[in-house]
């Protein structure tokens, strides 16, 4: 049985604010393609949710993978479901302080 993908409310701004830099520098077509590719990258976590680096801090569990060198995903597995807690640019900081904020 697969997981499910549930997506913080910061998470989806991330997700937003990132959709619209890249349509801002690249045009529509370009950033439509790099989100298409990246909700899939996303979804394939439903399979496998247990990929991704275990990084020890505040929030138990927290997992950071990258998607082609210039997105970090931050999530954790709770039961049947992958929380998505943040969407990330390549060179952002991502701080215990910023990520336990949004659980």
């Amino acid at each position: 049985m697969g997981h499910r993908i549930v997506y913080l409310s910061d998470a989806t701004l991330d997700l937003n604010r990132i959709y619209a830099e890249i349509a801002a520098a690249a045009g529509l077509p370009i950033a439509d393609r790099f989100f298409a590719g990246l909700i899939a990258f996303i979804r394939a976590l439903e399979t496998f949710p247990e990929r991704g680096t275990v990084r020890s801090g505040r929030i138990p569990g927290l997992r950071i993978i990258g998607y082609r060198h210039s997105i970090s995903l931050a999530f954790v597995v709770r039961g049947d479901s992958v929380v998505i807690v943040g969407v990330f640019r390549r060179g952002q900081n991502i701080s215990d302080e910023i990520l336990a904020g949004r659980l």
